[in-house]
């Protein structure tokens, strides 16, 4: 999961456009970009879209439902667990034990619809609240449906008071620093795709590459779009490169060499199991991308 799109509900042209976008996710908003007096459009329109989508993109399709708390989650998977979205992302996501009631809910809904008990995955957003954030540390075993977490800035400065999320240089306050940290060790922990948050200057993609090459640099295997432009940039961004695909293999194969030892040398550099691991994970990213 390189690229994440979100695209509104309640939009058919959106949807439809976003078909074409090349993003690797496609996610159906039915939270923050749909008017409240518009849920019940959005969830017939997310529902038929799931059900013709199929066959006409390569994108894996979630839908977005609303908080937990908000009284209307329920409603939403009845909408659309008959179309068999291939994954939820759950918003405002106070620790794991929200993912836990979440993944209760989809395994009433997967035997009401027919559908393989556990064949919905889960994206929680960990940072949206500060009770979200502060309980981002449960998140530390593996959850069985739980595929990537992410973060989100924009909601978690409206519940804590602050006017920016960003300093005069544009790079993100402390907390918001802390947010970003707290997702990608939540990630690890969990044993899930490290996602990054979007970036709301859809029109600066210089600034959108660079922040994409930080994100990957530090862990994040994948960004969250609003904007089809965005696509591209972070598609490149989150593809390993071929010079890393060969180091990697290199690497690989001169620890099986050795007989799998505790460090190898391999062009005039020492290297141990680190960064074995990290060879590791980097071809398994290459291959899902299907060039490994």
């Amino acid at each position: 999961m390189r690229s994440l799109l979100f695209v509104p509900g309640d939009s058919e042209k959106k949807l439809d456009k976003g078909l074409s976008a090349g993003a690797d996710v496609l996610i159906i908003d039915l939270e923050d970009s749909v008017a409240p007096e518009r849920k019940p459009l959005a969830r017939r329109i997310a529902a038929d879209f799931l059900a013709g989508a199929r066959g006409q993109t390569r994108a894996i399709l979630y839908v977005r439902v609303n908080e937990l708390d908000g009284g209307m989650t329920d409603d939403d998977l009845a909408a659309v667990m008959a179309a068999a979205p291939d994954g939820v992302m759950l918003p405002k996501c106070c620790g794991a034990a929200d993912a836990v009631r979440l993944s209760a809910k989809l395994r009433v809904a997967e035997a009401q619809a027919g559908l393989a008990d556990g064949s919905t995955a889960v994206i929680p957003l960990i940072t949206e609240t500060a009770r979200a954030l502060l309980a981002a540390p449960s998140f530390c075993v593996p959850l069985p449906r739980v595929a990537g977490v992410t973060w989100g800035a924009e909601d978690l400065s409206a519940d804590i008071g602050a006017r920016e999320t960003r300093d005069p240089r544009g790079r993100y306050a402390d907390v918001f620093r802390h947010a970003r940290t707290m997702t990608l060790l939540a990630a690890t922990a969990t044993q899930a795709a490290a996602i990054d948050t979007v970036f709301v200057d859809f029109r600066d993609l210089d600034a959108l590459a660079a922040e994409c090459a930080e994100a990957e640099r530090d862990g994040f295997t994948g960004k969250m779009a609003i904007h089809p432009a965005q696509v591209p940039v972070i598609n490149d961004a989150f593809t390993p490169s071929g010079a890393s695909i060969a180091q990697a293999h290199a690497i690989v194969k001169a620890f099986e060499d050795a007989g799998n030892p505790g460090v190898v040398g391999l062009g005039g550099k020492m290297y141990d199991r680190p960064h074995l691991r990290r060879a590791e994970r980097l071809l398994a990213r290459a291959a899902v991308a299907g060039l490994a």
